[in-house]
């Protein structure tokens, strides 16, 4: 056979193949079949009961495992039909998707009505619905096999998996992402209720805040959307989408002027899931963040693990050569990180230890917990006591040598307080009346006394007198409280030489300029934070106790340590 014959074979046989494959001639792609189950068996949402379908491509192999797109509301946007075609296409990858209800509580008789959970597990922030899908329902998807035998086997990496969904289905998927973007990366969100039922209406400043996470976001609303007593859903969304730009993030969208319906959803679905998987499987990047985000964060510089397999740490604390001292309470030890980043023990025996400060003289001083005791050490650890007599929590140590040590009232018992510790030695206490008195420092000048009010959203201001009294009490700085909890849990806290507060709280460290407001919140690998400081040789880089681990960061900015001399930072911008 000559060349040219065999070309033109090659050829004919191309030309039969295109001819004869199923998008040929408008032909219908293979199809998936999709399964139907029921889930009674929730521990996230007990009592609850739901149906839940499974699409299953006919290209899916459990040989590999599939990517995932999860559907609240069920099945919606025709998406079945949708996937087969993209995927046929290649312009999704293989993907299994999970179509889930929202849970009823079954009414006890006739005569009651069903408890009905949707706005419960879609509107409200938190990570409970996450948790739901990760820990229940997929595993459970993984448990069932397609009618042909084939087993189910899951992606676990969150850059295999999208969410999507519409309305309170649609502010469902973004919280889940948004509370594990290591679980999902790629977000549907058709005319979306980000408005105020159950705190939606927080993620517009929260995305401006928080730093950034990787994930891909498109966004679907119309001018008619609803506008109630919860909120205008065509302003909301336009607000999010604008948020999403200003921090950075991969954000698309398509408005209309449709109403709270699915019509308009449907019709721009399949070029959303083309968007969502674009580029794929390459990563989704986290954005750049908020300008004021750039100013004080690294950009190739994330968290990283510098001690683990502790009971719970705190009081972390450096020395002028910048090394970290910090507390494990209940196993009342004193850790040493050197320069070189081994961690060794400093005191054996801590009697829990907690927070800890150095002094202008190089002592290390901590609040001992168990003998109710304020004590400095020397270089070979031995103990002096300063003073007794309370149950301390935290303190700062300033550069003449006085300290202030905050007595939280332990248990609800005794008053919490404020108390001075002059360089002689004398005690007084110069408030009282928080709630819960927690973390302590001072601004760079010595002038301001900060104290975080644990069990509020608030980290008061006071000026520090002469005699070390305080006056001009405020509740200055403004913080965010996670929506599954009561208090921001503010705890230990640190000034840089900027005059920013940072803040470790349940969300992460917070970190305020001098007007008190919260403009980064950067959250912790682990999502704990007791406390923090500012250590190495320049002191800039951050170390943060986070429960059982111990993290650090290097940013842009430097602490300012208060056993240094005072000096003055440059005015807000108000």
């Amino acid at each position: 056979m000559n060349l040219v014959l065999h070309r033109s074979l090659l050829l004919a046989a191309a030309l039969i193949i295109n001819l004869t494959s199923p998008a040929a001639h408008g032909q219908e792609p293979p199809k998936g079949e999709v399964l139907k189950f029921s889930f009674t068996e929730s521990k996230i949402f007990p009592g609850t009961t739901r149906d839940y379908w499974v699409y299953i491509p006919q290209q899916y192999s459990p040989e590999k495992p599939a990517c995932v797109y999860v559907n609240q509301d069920g099945v919606q946007w025709n998406a079945p039909v949708v996937f087969d075609k993209l995927i046929t296409a290649k312009e999704m990858p293989i993907t299994i998707g999970v179509f889930i209800q929202p849970g009823r509580v079954k009414a006890v008789n006739g005569e009651a009505l069903d408890r009905f959970n949707r706005s419960f597990e879609y509107d409200g922030l938190g990570d409970g619905y996450a948790r739901f899908v990760l820990d229940e329902i997929l595993p459970e998807v993984e448990k069932k096999t397609a009618t042909d035998g084939r087993a189910i086997r899951l992606s676990k990496e969150g850059n295999d998996r999208a969410i999507g969904g519409s309305s309170s289905g649609a502010i469902c998927a973004f919280t889940a992402a948004w509370e594990r973007p290591d679980a999902f990366s790629r977000v549907f969100s058709g005319i979306g209720t980000y408005v105020g039922l159950r705190g939606g209406n927080e993620y517009p400043t929260l995305v401006r805040k928080v730093e950034p996470k990787p994930l891909r976001i498109f966004l679907q609303d119309g001018s008619g959307d609803l506008n109630i007593y919860a909120g205008d859903w065509w302003m909301a969304n336009q607000e999010l989408e604008r948020s999403l730009i200003f921090a950075g993030y991969e954000v698309n969208h398509v408005w209309g002027d449709g109403g709270h319906n699915g019509k308009h959803g449907t019709e721009v679905f399949p070029d959303a899931m083309r968007w969502l998987w674009k580029n794929y499987p390459e990563p989704v990047k986290a954005g750049a963040g908020s300008p004021q985000m750039k100013e004080i964060l690294l950009p190739v510089e994330g968290w990283q693990l510098v001690a683990e397999g502790y009971k719970f740490t705190e009081g972390p604390a450096a020395n002028g050569q910048g090394e970290v001292f910090y507390n494990d309470i209940p196993n009342e030890k004193t850790l040493k990180l050197s320069a070189d980043g081994k961690v060794s023990t400093f005191i054996e025996s801590s009697n829990r230890s907690n927070g800890q400060a150095f002094g202008p003289n190089g002592s290390l001083y901590a609040v001992l917990m168990g003998k109710e005791q304020v004590v400095k050490y020397d270089a070979d650890g031995k103990a002096t006591v300063v003073a007794d007599g309370f149950r301390g929590n935290d303190l700062v140590v300033l550069h003449n040598g006085s300290m202030y040590v905050t007595q939280p009232g332990w248990d609800n018992k005794g008053p919490s307080q404020i108390w001075y510790i002059s360089p002689q030695g004398e005690k007084k206490v110069v408030d009282s009346g928080l709630i819960f008195s927690n973390g302590v420092t001072v601004s760079p000048d010595h002038s301001l006394l900060y104290v975080a009010d644990s069990r509020t959203h608030w980290v008061y201001s006071y000026q520090i007198q002469p005699d070390g009294s305080l006056a001009h009490k405020q509740k200055y700085y403004h913080l965010h409280v996670p929506d599954t909890a009561e208090d921001s849990g503010a705890d230990g806290m640190r000034c840089d030489r900027d005059g920013r507060l940072w803040i470790a709280t349940k969300m992460g460290l917070q970190v305020c300029d001098q007007a008190g407001r919260v403009n980064c919140i950067i959250p912790t690998p682990n999502g704990k934070c007791s406390n923090l400081c500012f250590g190495g040789e320049k002191f800039d880089t951050v170390f943060a106790t986070c429960g059982d681990r111990v993290y650090k960061r290097k940013v842009k900015v430097s602490g300012a340590n208060a056993w240094q001399p005072a000096f003055k930072p440059t005015a807000p911008r108000l």
